[in-house]
């Protein structure tokens, strides 16, 4: 074997050695001690105010309601007071965040700045307070989301109010959820917060909220029509603890997009009634919140029709199905891929270095540790 084959074989064994990293860590399945009272409990958060606008013949109404449903996922498992104080701060932020989106809407020059500004702020306060996973994506995803919503002006009180109320009912839930399972399991004591590191909290939020408003300047040049999806992938993405981390998500959220959307496509073009609806949400969402900790690529696949649905709220329908999960894929891909550019600079030292010089010049002494 000649010099140029021996460098070719050891270039294939090399590469079948990354393959076969790379399915590992996608065939990976994490185990988990969550009981199937949480899941049940946030698809009941979610599918509640489905049933009630399906009864009303306000099928829209109960969607936007549903999005405040997603507060319950933030629950945490200490004891009942820091559990509801937790989720009643959880909830005034998703209400913030949104009636923000809503009114961006009608200055469409500052949507990139303000949703920028947004990741920035909630991802701060996120991070300052330990904020477990899913961290601020639900909050910039209501933002996202109230921002494309292309409602009249008269009808931003009806909607911050629909989905305050949504909030609301998952404290609620919450609260019969603690009782219940407080009695089976210990809950886990309140830890203190550990010292606010300039890097952790100014650093990476504000390298995450430039990434965020640069990919939805993106897809607004590409004049993509949904554009709110692909700063919430970029998000998604970013989220990762590590430069691992970071790809596995994006190669998880790209896959089990691709095959969500076969199961949204199956299931628009199924004659659901309002009622059936609304339970098919619920079934989505308990599969999203049970597997969601053990195989994120999994969970991808059932949140990706759940959230077409949610986004699509105010919209009064889909419109063409094809066309929307074809800019759905395009605006994951996108999203995913300037994410993962994100997540690279974000966990470079040197990059962090740089930009944390320049933020300590910028903020007043008395806020650096």
């Amino acid at each position: 074997m000649n010099r140029i084959d021996m460098i070719s074989w050891q270039a294939w064994r090399q590469f079948q050695a990354m393959v076969r990293v790379e399915l590992a860590h996608l065939a990976t399945i994490h185990p988990t001690d969550r009981r199937w009272q949480m899941p049940f409990c946030a698809a009941l958060a979610s599918g509640l105010p489905l049933l009630i606008g399906a009864y009303f013949n306000h099928l829209n109404f109960g969607l936007v309601s549903s999005l405040g449903g997603l507060v319950f996922v933030y629950c945490p498992k200490t004891p009942l007071s820091h559990r509801m104080v937790t989720l009643m701060t959880c909830a005034f932020g998703f209400s913030a965040c949104y009636a923000l989106g809503l009114m961006t809407h009608f200055f469409p020059v500052l949507l990139v700045p303000v949703l920028g500004f947004i990741t920035i702020v909630v991802t701060m306060v996120c991070r300052f307070y330990r904020v477990g996973p899913p961290g601020s994506l639900f909050f910039i995803m209501s933002a996202a989301i109230g921002a494309y919503s292309g409602i009249e002006v008269v009808q931003v009180p009806l909607f911050v109010g629909l989905l305050t109320m949504g909030c609301l009912l998952a404290c609620l839930i919450a609260f019969f959820y603690s009782l219940f399972i407080l009695r089976r399991e210990a809950p886990q004591p309140v830890s203190p917060l550990p010292p606010a590191s300039f890097d952790f909290v100014i650093v990476d939020s504000v390298v995450t909220g430039v990434f965020v408003g640069l990919s939805l300047l993106l897809a607004q040049t590409l004049q993509l029509d949904r554009a709110y999806w692909v700063p919430v992938s970029c998000l998604a993405v970013m989220q990762g603890m590590s430069k691992r981390a970071v790809w596995n998500k994006q190669v998880h959220r790209i896959i089990g997009t691709g095959i969500g959307l076969f199961l949204a496509w199956g299931l628009l073009m199924l004659p659901l009634d309002p009622w059936r609806f609304a339970l098919v949400m619920m079934v989505l969402a308990f599969l999203t919140e049970m597997l969601v900790v053990r195989h994120y690529g999994l969970a991808v696949i059932f949140i990706t029709p759940t959230t077409i649905f949610l986004a699509e709220s105010a919209r009064q329908g889909v419109g063409s199905p094809d066309a929307l999960l074809a800019a759905r894929l395009i605006d994951t891909v996108l999203g995913s891929v300037l994410g993962l550019m994100g997540g690279i600079c974000l966990h470079s030292p040197r990059f962090r270095d740089n930009v944390g010089r320049q933020l300590r010049r910028l903020a007043p002494t008395k806020f650096l540790p």
